[in-house]
């Protein structure tokens, strides 16, 4: 049971930090679920309240930087709603429509798009694009750092 145990919070770990880089995976929800997992594995007596409440607020912290991030690199290079709204569907659906670098070519095309829809020029347009691309690259970094935050506290929770 405990090699189960084990193998699933690893199982959520690398789906979690994977999540990071595709964003159809659920990332830290994965990451926060191993905790449950440990806990109904093993035991829950390990994590008291602060554990909890760290956890919790990187969770959430992680939820709004996700989105607060990318709309940055929009709304930083001079994006509108529209671009905003373009960005995130090519986020979701570029990965799928061009699996290579569809994570890549989909933001930033539905960057553009959205503000060709909006009436702005095709230089503006790219410009923006290429603000997506960098909230979507800060985002993936900020991911990264607070997930392993996450494990890494898990462990030294676990150990100390």
């Amino acid at each position: 049971m405990d090699i189960l145990g084990w193998s699933l919070i690893i199982i959520l770990f690398i789906i979690g930090m994977a999540g990071t880089i595709y964003p159809i995976l659920p990332g830290v929800v994965a990451i926060y679920g191993a905790f449950f997992v440990y806990g109904f594995f093993f035991s829950f007596s390990e994590f008291g309240v602060f554990f909890w409440i760290i956890q919790t607020l990187i969770l959430v912290v992680l939820f709004v930087a996700d989105y607060a991030v990318s709309a940055w690199g929009v709304k930083r290079f001079g994006g509108s709603k529209a671009s905003i709204v373009g960005s995130t569907i090519g986020l979701i659906f570029g990965p799928f429509v061009i699996p290579a670098f569809g994570l890549i070519i989909g933001p930033f095309a539905g960057a553009v798009i959205g503000e060709m829809i909006s009436g702005k020029n095709f230089e503006h347009s790219l410009k923006v694009g290429w603000g997506s691309l960098v909230g979507l690259f800060t985002s993936v970094v900020v991911k990264i750092i607070l997930q392993l935050l996450m494990i890494i506290l898990f462990i030294l929770w676990l150990v100390f």
